[in-house]
């Protein structure tokens, strides 16, 4: 997004050696835990519940604040990453998170633990992309897909460590003391991070000076202007929210409240979900490098099998059968791997100097849908649930997670739009150059 500098010619772009594989492991391994840190909420809201004494609408606002800090700040992210590189945002995010969670573990007010879930959100929003762009920078073109699938995918083990690990941990020792080991996960990562991750394969290579505010504003319209990031942002939007919303906040308490589960048999169905999302993000990949110009194809898809999911188990009489929640946590394991599609359009459509800005512009897409859907989710529920009740019935659950279908309608809409135009935007490309370029739809 600013004037830096572009990347220079890797030595070893055929086959990156150790150094890139050890660099890139402890990155992915700084967004596993920002991801344990995320999704750290959701298997304890029905204790935050009762711990805070608030209703469901006011644990809502516990969950958007975190998301819409980390919406709010992708644009303003991607500008730093591209300014001061990975490993800094990397440290500076790690530093947030385990300020955010130590702030958790003594919260006894609803503000401070509000502030705290907002730091949280806040490094969080600095380590997805900045791993991207390490991506970008220590490896060769043709694996970008691949590697960036993976990174999505394997960070899905932190919502595994966030399951069945912490709820254990909440339940055996108490809140303050599970939410301390999460703060000091995080610094044992931290310090790795600061041990091991380059910026670049290239040690001269340096970052810019930073640029002046008009610079920033021209070239975040250059990549605002591309119809694949717009493209890549709408397919973001209407894959994600779906499985995020479930796995951040209220599928718990709908499997818990809704469904009659216990929290252990809860939280093994949202471990199911994190490695589901293990299996679907190589397939997806694959499918991605095999076919970039059908790619659009995989995210309505992926949309229109978790709608029809939802459906059935939101018209089945009383309680759904075990199998049905089994097939639903299934399918929603394929939209975290499904919304990575949207970086790939931002990769393909821009220069790498300014991936950091376009993957940053792509990822408010889906965490402003998942802000949408979460605070939707809360006042439904309230408004559902008669006064005086301790729970939301299955009803009232119904009626909420029933809000998804007008996000999908747009989401849908919008990427076949933004498809055409990238299309359009290719063939003229194309006819000017006759050269075919490399992004696809």
């Amino acid at each position: 997004m600013t004037a830096a500098a572009p990347p220079l010619p890797r030595t070893s772009a055929a086959r990156p050696g150790r150094p890139a594989v050890l660099v890139y492991a402890v990155a992915l391994a700084a967004y596993l835990v920002a991801i344990f840190h995320r999704s750290s909420l959701a298997v304890t809201a029905v204790d935050a519940a009762d711990r805070f004494h608030i209703n469901a609408a006011a644990l809502a606002t516990f969950s958007v604040a975190q998301l819409a800090v980390y919406a709010a700040m992708q644009v303003p992210v991607g500008v730093l990453l591209d300014r001061f590189g990975s490993r800094r945002m990397l440290v500076a995010g790690g530093v947030l998170m385990v300020a955010g969670q130590l702030c958790f573990a003594v919260a006894t007010d609803v503000r401070l633990a509000v502030a705290a879930r907002v730091l949280v959100g806040l490094g969080d929003a600095m380590t997805f992309i900045s791993v991207l762009r390490i991506v970008a920078f220590w490896f060769p073109g043709r694996r970008n897909p691949l590697l960036v699938q993976l990174t999505g995918t394997v960070g899905q083990l932190g919502a595994v460590l966030s399951a069945i690990p912490l709820v254990a941990l909440l339940h055996h020792v108490g809140w303050t003391p599970a939410f301390l080991t999460a703060a000091a996960l995080g610094t044992t990562v931290l310090l790795l991070v600061l041990v091991a991750v380059r910026d670049t394969p290239h040690i001269g290579h340096v970052t810019a000076a930073a640029p002046d505010l008009g610079t920033v504003r021209r070239q975040l319209a250059e990549a605002w202007a591309q119809p694949g990031t717009r493209l890549g942002l709408w397919s973001h939007f209407v894959t994600q929210f779906s499985g995020s919303v479930f796995a951040l906040l209220w599928g718990y308490p709908f499997l818990v409240q809704g469904q009659g589960f216990s929290p252990t048999a809860a939280a093994s169905l949202l471990t199911l979900m994190a490695v589901g999302a293990l299996i679907c993000g190589p397939v997806i990949a694959h499918l991605c490098a095999r076919h970039p110009f059908h790619r659009s194809v995989l995210v309505f898809a992926i949309t229109a099998g978790t709608a029809a999911v939802w459906t059935v188990v939101l018209a089945w009489p009383g309680r759904a059968p075990h199998w049905l929640l089994v097939a639903l946590v299934v399918v929603l394991a394929a939209n975290g791997p499904g919304s990575v599609i949207g970086f790939d359009y931002a990769r393909t459509a821009n220069p790498v100097h300014r991936i950091g800005s376009a993957t940053g512009i792509v990822n408010v897409g889906g965490f402003v849908a998942s802000i949408l859907l979460i605070l939707a989710v809360g006042v439904v529920l309230d408004l559902a649930t008669p006064a005086g009740r301790s729970a939301p019935s299955l009803d009232a659950f119904r009626w909420a997670f029933a809000v998804q279908y007008l996000l999908w309608l747009l989401g849908a809409v919008q990427v076949l739009r933004y498809r055409n135009a990238a299309r359009r935007r290719h063939a003229a490309e194309r006819t000017a150059v006759a050269v075919p370029a490399p992004a696809g739809t």
